[in-house]
């Protein structure tokens, strides 16, 4: 198992700070840092300048939001980031949700599954450098009875193959990551349950012909050292209540649905509820201690190295720690303290 950096949403800390943290990360070995968009940042820019700023670790997006570009300017994007940076990019994609792709980019959000299979075969081709071609229900390119022709991409990009990551939640998603994908990005992941949801994504693999393929299994876990448990899992709380609570409406909430199927249909009722009405303290007061203990890394350097290795025996091969220090010392001391803990798991690649 490999460990990466998560530096989410950016803007949150200095990028004085972000970067030096990226930097600290590539110092301990880490294997890739991933960035997110929402409706604030892009992820483009900030993977660019990640990279101009070190040399060896990969640089992933973790989300590029797939209404937000088309098929082609995404192929585009990842072609000259990976030109860039001399072979270093990951392409994580995800549909985001319905408030973001309808309130945000004007993209209308039907048939999710569909026109994410469809989007993926066109970068695909793009990034083969064929001309592309395509007839689906989504994408239709050319356009039919137009002055457009199939164009290739002029670019050569570094590799002859760049991996491809589906940011998944339900069944037939991570069906759809298996079939078509690298790896998976996952959120709120829990060794047990997760048994269940890569059963899906093997599943996948097997229906696509490539059940023996290398797969990247690579959640982000956030991550609070410290003795007291109870106060290591607060300053996750106002995530978890986050995407539980308020990521998406009442009735599209698929992190709320994640949380259901994990056994939590009353509190993720409970939390949604105060979040929309924005009681956002009683909501992140009422995620379960028992969810933050299966779904982050909190406690000591040696509880987190046991909770690794279960990690790795659940197939996890890329271990994204996302850091909620309040200082950038704390920051850099999680970074320390995760390199440490794998190291003592003795599961580290």
């Amino acid at each position: 198992m490999k460990l990466g950096l998560n530096v989410g949403y950016w803007g949150l800390v200095s990028g004085e700070d972000n970067i030096n943290l990226v930097l600290e990360a590539e110092r301990l070995g880490y294997s890739v840092a991933w960035c997110a968009e929402a409706y604030g940042n892009d992820a483009a820019s900030v993977l660019t300048w990640i990279a101009a700023k070190t040399e060896k670790i990969d640089v992933g997006s973790a989300i590029f939001q797939i209404p937000a570009r088309t098929p082609a300017m995404t192929a585009m994007t990842a072609a000259t980031i990976d030109t860039l940076s001399g072979g270093r990019f990951r392409l994580g994609l995800g549909v985001s949700g319905p408030q973001v792709s309808e309130g945000w980019h004007g993209a209308k959000f039907d048939k999710p599954l569909g026109r994410t299979r469809e989007y993926i075969d066109i970068i695909r081709k793009a990034f083969a450098r064929e001309r592309v071609q395509y007839d689906g229900e989504h994408y239709k390119l050319p356009l039919p009875g137009g002055p457009g022709k199939p164009l290739k991409m002029i670019i050569h990009p570094v590799r002859e193959y760049m991996p491809i990551y589906l940011a998944a939640i339900g069944p037939k998603n991570l069906e759809l990551a298996g079939e078509k994908c690298d790896g998976w990005l996952a959120i709120f992941y829990d060794a047990e349950f997760a048994k269940e949801q890569v059963a899906s994504i093997r599943a996948g693999m097997q229906r696509a012909g490539r059940a023996d393929a290398p797969f990247d299994i690579t959640p982000t876990l956030p991550v609070v050292v410290g003795d007291d448990l109870q106060a290591a899992a607060d300053p996750v709380r106002g995530y978890a209540a986050l995407y539980i609570g308020g990521m998406g409406s009442r009735e599209h909430n698929f992190y709320n649905r994640l949380a259901v199927r994990m056994g939590y249909e009353k509190e993720a009722k409970e939390i949604q509820d105060l979040y929309l009405d924005r009681k956002y303290d009683e909501a992140a007061a009422a995620v379960p201690f028992e969810f933050i203990d299966r779904t982050a890394l909190i406690g000591s350097v040696d509880r987190m190295a046991d909770k690794m290795q279960h990690l790795a025996e659940a197939g996890v091969t890329t271990l994204n720690i996302s850091g909620y220090g309040a200082t950038q010392d704390e920051r850099i001391a999680t970074l320390r303290a995760a390199a440490e803990a794998l190291d003592k798991a003795g599961v580290g690649d």
